[in-house]
């Protein structure tokens, strides 16, 4: 995976329309997109919650230094030694191989020196990688449909309809429920107050009453 190409923090990346836990997966599903004729500017893959994974391949020392240093010097070895072939065919094969073991005394002495500068700081051997807890299928807006379409995760919605009975009459100002509802409940009518009942009257009231009713004589 190549982490130099990752977006920059808050360009727009598109909508996510696939995730999946490794990278190999996220790049197959690339592949089928772009086979589908899918843009591939609007593709990107982002790794989530990436973090960084140094494995130990060994411990240094002054003998693994000098061995990993002399394997690197027959590389070099050879490289000058080709030079060498180029600019003269008819060169002895004993100056081709005295490059060689110069080469690979070069690469030792290089190895040794950056060792003992190091050694403090550093006295393991590992090598470095980096790895992302999920990956994120992401496609711009212009071809998420097309995308997901391709993938299989479109949603689709479809509206049933419930089925007409043509041989029933109209019914016109009643609702009608749907098949399946419950019946609507019938209204609940409140109960008739009951009739006031008259409160019996003391006497004295009584008298008084009566006597205001009593037309008065001139």
């Amino acid at each position: 995976m190549s982490m130099m190409n990752r977006p920059a923090a808050g360009v727009d990346t598109g909508e996510v329309v696939a995730s999946m836990r490794d990278y190999e997966s996220a790049q197959k599903t690339v592949s089928k997109l772009i086979a589908e004729e899918v843009p591939a500017r609007d593709i990107a893959i982002i790794g989530q919650s990436v973090r960084t994974v140094e494995r130990i391949t060994g411990r240094l020392g002054y003998a693994a230094a000098a061995r990993s240093g002399a394997i690197n010097g027959v590389l070099i070895g050879l490289f000058l030694s080709a030079i060498l072939v180029l600019g003269n065919p008819d060169v002895p094969m004993q100056l081709f191989v005295g490059f060689v073991f110069i080469g690979v005394a070069l690469g030792m002495l290089l190895s040794l020196v950056t060792y003992a500068i190091v050694r403090r700081r550093r006295d393991f051997a590992s090598v470095t990688q980096f790895a992302a807890d999920h990956y994120e299928v992401t496609v711009q807006p212009a071809s998420v449909a097309k995308a997901k379409k391709i993938l299989g995760t479109a949603t689709q919605t479809t509206v049933v309809r419930p089925p007409v009975d043509l041989d029933e009459p109209p019914r016109y100002g009643e609702r009608i429920p749907a098949p399946g509802a419950p019946a609507p409940a019938a209204p609940v009518i409140p109960p008739r107050p009951a009739d006031p009942v008259p409160q019996p009257q003391e006497p004295e009231q009584a008298e008084s009453e009566g006597e205001s009713t009593e037309p008065r004589q001139p």
